[in-house]
């Protein structure tokens, strides 16, 4: 630890599928965190470290916030509902991370996600508008910026004008500063959040315009020691990072609700005597349809997916990773 450490702890808020495990994957510059175009990758809250000179920034990476509704409804984990709520109690600054390019979404702020930040309304937030590479007319940033702020940032009314900075990699600096008499009311009608501090628009997957966002959050880290060595990426154990891994591919290869039903199980784990990895994992499907999907004809699938999961480990641990799964029927 250095003689003057800082640290900040960061929570990232945001819909399902928002981005927010691509974002930090990138701020990390190394994917930690599962990532896949379906709903629910991220299952419990999952930590990841950037340490950079003095600076500790401590990413909480936490499922997409939903309704109790649908988390019924869809037979998910209670950690999905817990987990956002959890985070929130040690955070010194939220990122709410908004998908730009979903057109159902992107115009308000979920009741749940501002229920949230009404109810921890002391923890300064700022505002990243995601996927902006998705964008034919950026001109729907401006209509977005204003209905997401309700017009207002960092305690001032928003300069449309000034506020709509040249995209990539945008940083849209606070007007001025935040009025410290102003505090948040729960409103029912509120569809966006006028005590955002600041405004980024980007791409996460342009490791160019993260790169702002990154050192942004490295220059609001405040003096306080470390909670983790300078080398250290992730609080997750090896198991569960190659346990994500394998889950998100599933995600990515199977369709609908098969992967969902998937149970993992690491059976083997040891060191070669070359010093590669050895893994092997089972997966445990409930229907003999769904074995037959993820096996693939003469197994090429479940082949496929054991080679990408283990090119992505190699490039996590920078080692020799070989992985074998089996698909089993539960009995």
């Amino acid at each position: 630890m250095p003689e003057n450490p800082r640290i900040l702890r960061v929570v990232l808020l945001g819909t399902p599928n928002a981005g927010k495990s691509t974002l930090s994957n990138q701020l990390l510059g190394r994917k930690i965190f599962p990532v896949s175009k379906k709903v629910h990758t991220t299952r419990c809250q999952a930590l990841g470290v950037i340490t950079e000179k003095e600076a500790q920034v401590i990413l909480l990476d936490t499922p997409g916030i939903i309704s109790p509704v649908k988390q019924k409804r869809h037979h998910l984990e209670c950690s999905l509902l817990e987990d956002p709520w959890k985070s929130m109690e040690s955070a010194d600054l939220v990122v709410v991370l908004v998908d730009v390019s979903d057109k159902w979404t992107r115009n308000q702020l979920s009741p749940q996600l501002l229920q949230c930040l009404t109810q921890f309304s002391q923890i300064p937030s700022i505002l990243v508008l995601n996927k902006v590479d998705c964008l034919k007319q950026k001109s729907v940033l401006l209509e977005l910026t204003a209905a997401l702020t309700e017009g207002i940032v960092n305690g001032k009314k928003l300069n449309m004008r000034q506020a709509f900075c040249s995209y990539p990699g945008t940083h849209c600096p606070s007007p001025a500063a935040k009025d410290p008499n102003t505090q948040p009311v729960a409103n029912p009608q509120r569809i966006g959040w006028p005590y955002f501090q600041e405004i980024f628009m980007l791409s996460a997957l342009s490791q160019a315009d993260v790169n702002i966002l990154k050192q942004y959050l490295l220059a609001q880290a405040q003096p306080g020691p470390w909670e983790f060595h300078s080398e250290v990426l992730t609080n997750q154990t090896p198991e569960e990072i190659c346990t994500n891994k394998v889950r998100e591919k599933l995600l990515e290869h199977l369709p609908e609700e098969v992967p969902y039903s998937v149970q993992q199980k690491t059976v083997l784990w040891e060191e070669g005597p070359s010093g590669e990895l050895v893994i092997q994992q089972n997966l445990l499907v409930s229907k003999e349809s769904h074995m037959r999907i993820l096996i693939g004809q003469k197994g090429h699938l479940i082949s496929q997916i054991a080679q990408e999961v283990g090119r992505d480990l190699m490039d996590i641990f920078l080692c020799e990773v070989h992985i074998r799964l089996s698909v089993k029927l539960l009995k």
